[in-house]
């Protein structure tokens, strides 16, 4: 039996009263209902299998809800002169298209080329802190990735730049050497 049949049992067990299982259990100790809850918490410290590790992932639309968060703050550090910050943001937006790419094999090849024709240089502009090309790639990139999202049946996907900055992070230039300068 499934866990999901062995829960689907406890819960049918209950009634129509709405009966605390625990008060039908003190009760009834040796009901199939009872004995259903344990074999069900059983395999719940079982070994997990794959398909339980699956899904417990978050999904490709978590993780591109995270590419977008990132991209955001990538865009405003860079504005605000933080290159230390939006590289760090940067290289999240890479890790998490790589995530994806691992889990998707149908995104792989658009993602990788994603990486080697946007990213690379999106790298070498906040490398060298030239904020004119950052901004010219950042809208290439952009562009492209809603390209992307139409040619895999998301067109209805379209990230812009929120308008303003996000509020969770000083983005003004920083030391670069991974302390606060401000106390």
């Amino acid at each position: 039996m499934t866990r999901r049949a062995r829960l689907d049992a406890v819960c049918r067990s209950r009634g129509p009263s709405g009966s605390s299982l625990a008060r039908q259990f003190r009760q009834n100790p040796d009901t199939p209902a009872r004995q259903a809850l344990i074999a069900f918490n059983s395999a719940m410290t079982d070994e997990p299998s794959v398909a339980s590790l699956a899904e417990a992932l978050p999904s490709t639309g978590d993780m591109m809800a995270l590419v977008g968060n990132s991209w955001w703050k990538c865009a405003y550090a860079a504005r605000g002169g933080n290159w230390a910050l939006a590289a760090y943001f940067a290289r999240r937006v890479r890790s998490l298209q790589r995530k994806v790419a691992a889990r998707k094999a149908k995104y792989r090849e658009r993602l990788e080329a994603f990486e080697a024709e946007m990213l690379v240089p999106l790298f070498a502009a906040i490398e060298t802190a030239d904020r004119d090309a950052f901004e010219r790639i950042f809208a290439d990139a952009t562009a492209r990735a809603n390209r992307n999202h139409v040619e895999t049946g998301y067109g209805y996907i379209r990230w812009t730049l929120p308008s303003e900055p996000p509020k969770d992070l000083d983005l003004g230039p920083g030391s670069g050497r991974g302390d606060s300068d401000s106390t």
